[in-house]
């Protein structure tokens, strides 16, 4: 019974994916169609290039970003070192149950 359901909840979402992606590419083709033409001299709406200094030169409807360096965030970010609760809540947890399951399956072998 419960196979029979999770089966089917999973074969309705599939059909409904396949159907948004169907619904994707239909509203693309209609918006192609409901421009009437093709211009080539229409520009993306953000531009992203790298240059020789590693800098990122961007750009978004026309208007520059500002530039950052990839290296300098990166350090920043070392240096920084903040303190996530979740995270550390998170390997706290994950060590709790690696180190039960693993003693369970010490107890276990020993019984053996």
């Amino acid at each position: 019974m419960m196979k029979n359901f999770i089966f089917k909840c999973f074969l309705l979402v599939c059909v409904l994916l396949v159907g948004v992606l169907i619904g994707m590419n239909k509203a693309n083709e209609g918006m192609l169609n409901m421009k009437g033409y093709s211009d080539n001299s229409f520009q993306t709406p953000v531009t992203v290039q790298q240059n020789d200094d590693g800098e990122v030169e961007s750009t978004f409807m026309g208007k520059d970003l500002p530039t950052f360096n990839f290296e300098d965030r990166k350090e920043k970010l070392e240096e920084a070192k903040a303190y996530n609760f979740f995270s550390e809540t998170g390997k706290f947890l994950a060590d709790i149950v690696t180190s039960t399951t693993q003693k369970i399956f010490e107890f276990f072998s020993s019984l053996l």
